[in-house]
Parts: C-alpha cells; structure tokens; sequence
C-alpha cells in the first residue's frame, strides 16, 4: 500500500482519503435529505456520539470504547425506527437516480409504459383546475405516473371512474362528503377520493401554509408522484414534487408541468420558487 502521510501512530493512504471522500459525500447527501426535519438534530447526535466512539477506540479506552460499543449497537435499530420515512425517502431516492437511460430498446419500452397518458384528457383538468381557483374551492389532485398508490387508495373511497371535469367539481364542492381530502388519478383515471396523504414534517415551508399544501408536499416527499393543490382562501395553485413546491403558476403553466411529469420529461430536480410578488399571503388555514 501507498502511503501518502505518516503523522505519529498514523498511517494514511491515498485508498483513505477517497475512503473519507466518499463517507463525507454520503453524509452530506444523507443531511440534505432530512434538513428541515426533526430528524437532523437525532442524526447529528448520534454521528457526534459516534465520532467520539471511534476517538476512545483509537485511544484504547477500554471501559468507555465498550459502553459507546454498546449503545451504537442498539442505535442501529433506533435509527431505523426513528428514520424511517427519511430512510424511505433515500431509498426512493436512490431508485430515482437508478433508472435506465432512455435510449434505444430502453426508450421504447418506456415509450410503451407510458402510452396511456395518450388518452389523458389533460383539458378537463385545466378547465376544473380554472373554475375551483375562480371560485376559490381547496382542493387536493394526485398525479401517480408509475405506481398505483393502493395503500393512499384504501384511505378513501374508490371510484374508478374517467377524468372528468364535472365529477373533479361534484367532488370538490364544499357540501359534497368527498371534498375533505385528496384525488389520487392513475392511468387517466380517477382511483379514488376522499383520501389521506402525509403531512410534511419540514420547519422551512412558509407559515401560511394551511394542513393541504403540507399535505401536497409530504405526498410529494413520500412517493414519486406529482400533487396540485388549491387554496381556499386565495385560489391560489400550487405543484409539489419531490418535496419541493412551486406556486404562483399559471394554468397554461400548471398544464406543461402535469405533461411534463406524465410523460416522464420533467428535470432532474424542482426547486421550489417563492415568488411573493404574486402571492398573496393566506391568513387562514388553507
């Protein structure tokens, strides 16, 4: 082995440095995928507690090197029940950046996986996204490309029914049972309604922002879906999607990203675009 330094009793190789490279690139990635959360004040305490465990190792401090041991060895089960849906969200991740190159055979077959957005009236969704920002009526539309969603689905009332303007407004109307939670639509289909999505957790998301957008945002944080909300208070849109949102958009706007996302041509990322010269500032919950 090739050593690059000699400091004391300490021997270090190229292999280490692009060994701490990489465990620092990891870390990294693993903090930016739960900041905002309450999570990053756990797994900064247990990466300073394992820190100091490999600092009395090294020092050959047997009683303490064994207590620490101890404890990191129950903390891997902790960390799995405490970071759960963040574990969940990585690995969701981790299977985002894995997806085939669409090139050759590869683009065909998910050319064939996504045909059924051909039949995907899109115009029934602008024209009932329309009349519920005019008439200022919250609603909650899931967007699902690739997965049907059953377990947010059972959380409902199933429907099965074609996308269609009229029946996205008997659902949304403020005396109808169905209006107190989400649409989920699948294959051009509405799949269900009345259902219950996940709150998002995150400290940075604006004050103003009622139980249905943080609802948009944690669907859109716990699967790889594409949620529209509508404030109540201000007829005001907003898109989530991978935790981020995007608000003060246009319908025409609104219509090229539901199209984007369907047909799998949206970017990488979304950043989301606080653009409060547009915004009005809800007072209520939305």
């Amino acid at each position: 082995m090739i050593l690059a330094l000699h400091i004391g009793f300490l021997e270090i190789s190229w292999v280490d440095f692009i060994d701490i490279a990489l465990v620092a690139i990891l870390l990294y990635h693993v903090y930016k995928l739960i900041r905002g959360s309450l999570a990053v004040n756990i797994f900064l305490g247990i990466l300073a507690i394992y820190l100091i465990f490999l600092i009395v190792r090294a020092a050959q401090m047997e009683l303490l090197t064994t207590i620490l041991g101890q404890f990191m060895g129950v903390g891997v089960i902790a960390m799995i029940i405490l970071f759960q849906p963040e574990l969940r969200k990585f690995l969701l991740l981790i299977g985002r950046t894995a997806e085939f190159n669409r090139d050759g055979i590869i683009r065909s077959f998910s050319s064939w996986r996504h045909d059924y957005h051909d039949d995907f009236d899109i115009i029934q969704i602008t024209e009932a996204l329309k009349t519920l920002k005019a008439t200022h009526t919250g609603a909650l539309i899931v967007f699902s490309r690739d997965t049907e969603l059953k377990f947010y689905i059972d959380t409902g009332d199933a429907l099965d029914a074609q996308v269609n303007k009229r029946l996205l407004l008997s659902i949304f109307n403020k005396n109808s049972p169905l209006h107190d939670g989400a649409v989920i639509i699948y294959k051009g289909r509405i799949k269900a309604a009345r259902c219950v999505l996940p709150v998002s957790e995150n400290d940075h998301l604006p004050p103003h922002f009622g139980l249905r957008h943080r609802s948009a945002v944690g669907m859109s944080e716990n699967s790889d879906t594409l949620v529209v909300a509508v404030s109540e208070e201000t007829g005001r849109l907003v898109l989530a999607r991978n935790g981020k949102y995007i608000r003060g958009l246009k319908l025409k706007q609104v219509e090229q990203k539901i199209l984007e996302y369907l047909h799998n041509e949206e970017p990488q990322q979304w950043d989301s675009i606080p653009d409060d010269s547009e915004i009005i500032p809800e007072t209520k919950s939305a």
